[in-house]
């Protein structure tokens, strides 16, 4: 099978990895363009391209695969399948129509839900308790194509973005891999998305980080998870950023006995009118913020210009005392 595999980030590798250990002829690898990085401005090649030349592929990135001339060097290849994974380019329809088996994509949601850029991180962000994978038939819309395959993946209450990232990258390359043999002998079936179910996602941006302690424990601690390791939720501190990598939710009466146990807060503490982002009460390995619902007990930060450590190294360094509030 002639296949033009179109990917950039990490979570694409295994896809590629995954095509040419199947014994598929991979003609092609497009990706974006190298990009600067850093205050020198080095140029970073993605991950897909630093793959696909381990492998011996050609690479090419274009900066619009829609351009004329990018369309005419992908039609020299001659592909029989277009296989995309988080390629980050919308791609147009006489691309879609160029492969005799078309164009699949390897989407990290279970379609229709979260169509669009980050469907990892929201899932996580949501407090969903399963996500997935979907292999769909491309079309001209974003993630509305025909669904061929899917594989449900459980969220662990432990999962970061980043640890969910790396268990779908290996579930979308071994679905891919599964479902081509179907494709080509006509047996796949393809079903049409539930428009009236479908959701849409936007890209995560830096700012997405920042923590609202008027929401709930639960939300905040599902954001800590989901935006690690990147843009990371974050609050401040005496005037500086103070990063929140790992927390865990105590609500209702727990929340209140682990707060009085300290041996940092008496039971004179008003914990209950306490505003949010009140630092309610510190222990050795930990300190609890008030929330909007519940309270958020901080396990790993990282305060602005110093390296990412428990809360019990932090507080150690820090002077930080019930009473005092962040953000």
């Amino acid at each position: 099978m002639r296949v033009i595999f179109m990917g950039t980030p990490d979570f694409a590798v295994g896809t590629l990895e995954a095509l040419v250990q199947a014994g598929h002829e991979v003609v092609l690898a497009v990706t974006q363009p190298d990009k600067p990085q850093g205050r020198k401005q080095v140029l970073v090649a993605p991950p897909v391209k630093e793959k696909a030349l381990e492998f011996g592929i050609p690479v090419f990135q274009p900066k619009r695969v829609r351009e004329p001339e990018s369309l005419r060097v992908l039609k020299d290849y001659e592909p029989e399948l277009i296989v995309v994974a988080a390629f980050g380019q919308i791609l147009p329809k006489e691309l879609l129509d160029l492969p005799k088996y078309g164009c699949i994509n390897v989407h990290a949601s279970l379609l229709p839900k979260y169509r669009g850029a980050a469907p990892i991180q929201w899932a996580i962000l949501n407090g969903d308790e399963v996500t997935g994978v979907t292999i769909q038939r491309m079309a001209v819309g974003i993630d509305t194509g025909d669904m061929i395959a899917k594989t449900e993946v459980k969220i662990s209450p432990e999962d970061t973005g980043g640890t969910l990232f790396d268990r779908l990258a290996e579930a979308g390359a071994r679905l891919c891999v599964e479902t081509i043999p179907s494709i080509v002998d006509g047996t796949a079936v393809y079903t049409p998305q539930d428009e009236s179910a479908a959701t849409k996602v936007g890209m995560i941006k830096k700012q997405d980080g920042l923590i609202d302690f008027s929401r709930s424990a639960k939300a905040i601690e599902c954001q800590v998870r989901g935006l690690n390791p990147w843009p990371s939720a974050y609050t401040s501190l005496a005037g500086k950023t103070l990063k929140i990598w790992a927390a865990v939710v105590c609500e209702g009466d727990a929340a209140k006995d682990v707060a009085l146990t300290s041996d940092t807060v008496s039971a004179a503490f008003d914990i209950a009118s306490a505003a949010p982002g009140t630092v309610v009460f510190i222990k050795k390995d930990c300190f609890g913020v008030q929330t909007g619902d519940g309270i958020l007990v901080c396990k790993e930060v990282q305060l602005e210009g110093k390296k990412r450590m428990t809360a019990g190294d932090f507080l150690r360094g820090n002077a930080i005392e019930v009473g005092t509030v962040l953000g």
